[in-house]
């Protein structure tokens, strides 16, 4: 029986039960989560780095997305909120659109 100790989606269980298996889980605290969410971001920039194709890369980044928010609710906002957040910052500094890479700054 392969051991796994990692943080899955909520309809995993659902979907094991399905196929006629049977797991074993337990629910984290709110700091065990933290953790094991943090763990989870970077198995799915992995993932997302390993990606092959356009499709697949879409996929990891709605799981990274999927993530986000629930570590956003874990801080006490929400997904509307961090997204308000997230235009603030692009209105000051603005985004990543015109690709610009930094190689030095003369002072």
């Amino acid at each position: 029986m392969p051991l796994y100790h990692k943080l899955v989606r909520d309809q995993i269980p659902t979907i094991i039960a399905r196929n006629g298996k049977k797991a074993t889980f337990r629910t984290l605290n709110d700091e065990e989560f933290l953790v094991e969410a943090k763990r989870k971001l970077h198995e799915e920039v992995a993932e997302y780095e390993e990606a092959t194709t356009t499709e697949e890369a879409v996929e990891e980044l709605a799981d990274l997305l999927e993530l986000i928010h629930a570590l956003a609710r874990t801080h006490g906002t929400t997904p509307e909120q961090l997204e308000a957040i997230r235009l603030a910052k692009h209105d000051k500094r603005g985004g990543f659109d015109d690709k610009l890479y930094l190689i030095e700054v003369e002072d």
